[in-house]
């Protein structure tokens, strides 16, 4: 049986933590929906508090959650035949750190469109008060590859990204004003992209074991497109699960679900 509390604090993540502190479970055991997002602002600044619903599963789940604390009845669970023997071989290959999106071949680049991004990049810092070092090289797909390197960048980056996507949006906007040929910016900083995606890959891969386990469907928090696109991604061939996204912007999420028969793998977002 699925339930829900609501909890709050200065920060979504805050919020966050004190539900899973006073409901006693893991982040990969509960679904978050954000009710009242914490406002940080372009620059980070005049955050608000947040509000948030975590949602779980109530008496059905919580007695085994409880045996496994205790030290006698875990062998028990270890017997019990949830698993089949190709589905125990999967589990060591979940923990087996891999890339999930495959880095495109980049050469440097030196044309209007970089300059106008590294003009436009080096303005929007400067009244950031941030320094670092601006690459931009171009992808052989087309995309504008630009990367920022310096120190203590968290401020670019901002919670989860959230800043960075911003930016990288914006300069989209500036660079691509008044062109016909539209032109892709992809931002990143300190190799942050590469980090956040490892860790939504480990964070699908638990979730799938989970849904195994449990058999049946896992949702998780709101995620942006590209987020649900890495977590598709982590899991188009694990064995028996699916996974689709469903709601609406910005709070679309992604649905990891068990599927005995190993159906096809369906990315809808």
């Amino acid at each position: 049986m699925t339930k829900f509390a609501e909890f709050t604090g200065k920060t979504e993540a805050a919020a966050i933590e004190a539900g899973l502190k006073a409901l006693g479970l893991d982040r990969d055991e509960v679904s978050v929906e954000v009710l009242d997002r914490a406002k940080a602002g372009f620059l980070g600044i005049g955050a608000t508090p947040a509000k948030v619903r975590l949602s779980y599963e109530g008496p059905d789940d919580e007695p085994a959650a409880a045996e496994e604390e205790k030290p006698a009845p875990a062998p028990k669970a270890e017997k019990k035949t949830v698993y089949t023997p190709p589905k125990a071989e999967e589990t060591p290959k979940a923990e087996e750190p891999k890339p999930v999106l495959e880095p495109e071949p980049t050469h440097p680049v030196d044309d209007e469109a970089s300059r106008a991004i590294t003009a436009f990049l080096e303005g929007l810092l400067q009244h950031m008060d941030i320094e670092c070092a601006i690459s931009v090289e171009l992808s052989e797909r087309g995309a504008y590859e630009v990367k920022l390197e310096g120190e203590a960048l968290g401020r670019v980056i901002g919670r989860r990204g959230d800043t960075l996507d911003a930016i990288q949006q914006l300069t989209g906007y500036a660079v691509n004003r008044g062109r016909r040929d539209r032109i892709r910016v992809h931002l990143d900083a300190e190799g942050y992209r590469a980090r956040r995606e490892e860790a939504l890959a480990a964070m699908a891969r638990r979730t799938a074991e989970r849904a195994i386990r449990m058999r049946r469907s896992i949702t998780l928090e709101p995620m942006n497109a590209y987020e649900r696109h890495v977590v598709h991604t982590a899991l188009q061939d694990y064995p028996h699960i699916t996974t689709h996204s469903v709601g609406a912007e910005p709070n679309r999420r992604t649905v990891i679900s068990y599927d005995e028969a190993e159906g096809e793998w369906s990315e809808e977002g």
